[in-house]
């Protein structure tokens, strides 16, 4: 997350941010609550209109 938004803003987001697909949950609760990071993450990508091809890390260089 910080990364795509910020360290400040990530942690707004992790926070604050309810995620309706996740039963109107915030991040930090889902997290808590044992969900898979990844859904998470993803969740919060389509809630802030988080480009597609950016929802696996930005610039990510693969070690071949």
């Amino acid at each position: 997350m910080n990364d795509e938004f910020g360290l400040a803003y990530a942690s707004v987001i992790e926070s604050d941010l309810v995620l309706t697909e996740l039963q109107d949950r915030t991040a930090k609760q889902c997290m808590l609550d044992g969900e898979d990071l990844r859904e998470v993450w993803f969740a919060i990508c389509r809630a802030n209109n988080v480009p597609q091809a950016r929802w696996h890390g930005q610039n990510k260089i693969t070690k071949k």
